[in-house]
């Protein structure tokens, strides 16, 4: 076990192969992955729609993803329960919070009273150049039914309320945003949306939920069964409960995207929610390979650092889910090949791979292209047992290659370019 990446090249690479340190820095890389989804999807929905009509497709992107990622997560770090102090944990293993981005704190009054702010908001920072409308519909319209989803997944009567928020007055308010949650035994239940069972009915859903393995003497916590903790980081647990932290940040990825294409495809029909879905995967996947490029210093140009890339994007994890070998082949030369695995057996098209299918190539190019931008990805022959396979080739002929346009779309976010502090 390292505490660099240099073994992730390896056909047999696996999370559990890194340390405490390089999977912290790599959990936190996800979780903004998961969270910039929507900066790569949802302008190319608006480009077609109206703001009210975009406000409508993320409340049902995220309340049809987040009450069942929140409990798969609660089960794979065993702290499962129905207080305030459950829903923070939540919230603290959530895509929708990834860690300094959105920098939440949290204030606990008792099991069934809190409080949390946000010390900074980095959606707000991309949102409030755009209007006050667009902050409203933000702050307002999307995250009085999200929230109370996300909180409802723990208990039903949890209610999650605005003690102030954007647009902020005066414009340099801190926090950015307040807000109680409150378990009401006389409240209402939340309702959970209309499509969540058939959400629940993929193979994605119903993936087994993996505990941490037990260890002789872990360093870190074998899982978040303890007092909650407001300053939790990443860098908190055990080796084995990243590993199985990080793999459910994957899920939580692919469900989000799952949830953004089938509600696409009941408002502008499949074919066009595909098309919509594999702009999002090569805007996402690209800006994801080049944060991860430098995140875990892929400096070198060469066929290594591609077959390190593809192995720690968050796109080909878990391996339960999509199962992905990678070789070396040359020095020019890495294949890919998926096998038989869930994410090719899904009863609809609603997943990365089968954007991959429909469309073509570009997704794996902006994926390598941020190790070196000669290099390039094309299908190849499948040997037995696979499923599909390509090859990335590193051609010092070739012209480099620009940035795709879906790419340079998701630089609106301030994310793109975000730095992590050290924890």
């Amino acid at each position: 076990m390292t505490n660099s990446y240099e073994n992730a090249s390896s056909p047999a690479f696996h999370l559990g192969q890194l340390s405490r340190p390089a999977l912290a820095v790599l959990g936190r890389e996800w979780l903004l992955h998961g969270h910039l989804q929507d900066r790569a999807g949802m302008p190319l929905y608006l480009a077609r729609a109206t703001r009210e009509d975009m406000e409508t497709l993320a409340i049902d992107e995220w309340m049809l993803a987040s009450p069942i990622y929140s409990l798969r997560m609660q089960q794979a770090l065993r702290f499962e329960g129905h207080d305030v102090p459950t829903i923070f944990k939540n919230l603290q293993l959530d895509i929708g919070a990834p860690h300094q981005f959105m920098d939440f704190r949290y204030r606990i009054t008792d099991a069934e009273h809190g409080e949390f702010w946000l010390a900074h908001c980095g959606a707000l920072m991309d949102v409030e150049p755009m209007g006050e409308d667009f902050v409203v519909g933000m702050c307002h319209h999307i995250e009085d039914p999200t929230f109370d989803a996300t909180a409802g997944a723990t208990n039903p009567r949890a209610q999650v309320r605005a003690i102030h928020r954007p647009p902020r007055v005066p414009t340099d308010r801190h926090p950015h945003c307040h807000w109680t949650v409150t378990i009401d035994p006389q409240a209402e239940p939340v309702a959970g949306h209309s499509n969540l069972e058939a959400m629940r009915q993929s193979k994605l859903a119903s993936l087994p939920v993996v505990t941490p393995r037990p260890e002789t003497a872990p360093a870190g916590q074998p899982d978040y069964s303890g007092d909650f903790d407001p300053d939790f980081v990443l860098e908190d647990l055990s080796q084995p409960a990243l590993v199985v932290a990080l793999d459910e940040f994957a899920v939580q990825s692919h469900l989000l995207f799952r949830a953004y294409l089938m509600s696409l495809a009941r408002r502008i029909g499949e074919d066009d929610a595909m098309a919509l879905g594999y702009r999002t995967f090569v805007g996402l996947a690209g800006i994801t390979a080049e944060r991860l490029t430098s995140a875990a210093g892929l400096l070198s140009h060469d066929a290594e650092a591609v077959a390190k890339l593809l192995q720690l994007h968050p796109i080909f994890h878990p391996r339960s889910y999509v199962d992905l070998r990678v070789e070396v082949v040359d020095e020019r030369r890495v294949r890919l090949a998926v096998w038989p695995c869930p994410a090719l057996e899904e009863n609809d098209l609603f997943t990365w791979l089968a954007c991959l299918d429909q469309g073509g190539v570009a997704p794996l190019d902006a994926i390598v292209r941020a190790v070196e931008h000669r290099a390039r990805c094309h299908p190849v022959d499948t040997r037995p047992g696979e499923a599909r396979a390509y090859e990335a080739v590193l051609d010092p002929d070739a012209s480099p290659s620009p940035e795709p346009a879906d790419m340079t779309l998701v630089r609106f976010s301030t994310g793109a370019d975000f730095r992590f502090r050290p924890s």
